[in-house]
């Protein structure tokens, strides 16, 4: 039997602007079980030369919980609905790695993006920019029908 094709394609996945779509319809997150699973394959397969015994590792410091390779082997296996990770062990998991990309590629899935650090001060640029802006145009509206003041002149 030939082996199936992960859900992922492997490599690193960089970020874009492209605006995400929210999962509305029907079966619109139909899979994403696999692509977890498939997810997290990836992150440990790209992790090397890091073991699974040192993410697991590194993992069970993060959360102060137990979390062993052989957990992270059954969370990596797309056939392995049984053991589906938890949200908590698959963010520990992004952490342990630095592989902020894959997760961003997951929560696309579901109409959001995902800023890591100091990105939010870019974002935050971006959204002061936008205000300014709009000041701007305020401004300029007022200014067209705001009358000089006259210094020093009594109106009568």
């Amino acid at each position: 039997m030939a082996k199936r094709r992960p859900s992922v394609p492997p490599g690193q996945f960089a970020f874009t602007f492209d605006v995400p779509t929210a999962a509305r319809e029907p079966s619109a997150l139909s899979g994403l079980d696999r692509e977890v699973a498939a997810t997290v394959a990836l992150i440990l397969w790209e992790a090397r030369p890091k073991t699974r015994f040192e993410i697991a590792g590194a993992i069970s410091e993060l959360l102060d919980d137990d979390v062993t390779k052989s957990m992270l082997d059954k969370y990596a296996s797309e056939g392995s609905e049984a053991h589906a990770i938890s949200a908590a062990r698959l963010l520990a998991l992004v952490a342990a790695t630095d592989r902020h990309d894959l997760l961003d590629r997951l929560t696309r899935r579901i109409g959001a993006a995902l800023l890591v650090g100091e990105e939010i001060l870019t974002a935050e640029i971006g959204d002061l920019d936008r205000q300014i802006a709009a000041l701007k145009r305020r401004r300029s509206e007022k200014a067209t029908v705001a009358p000089i003041i006259a210094f020093g002149r009594r109106r009568t």
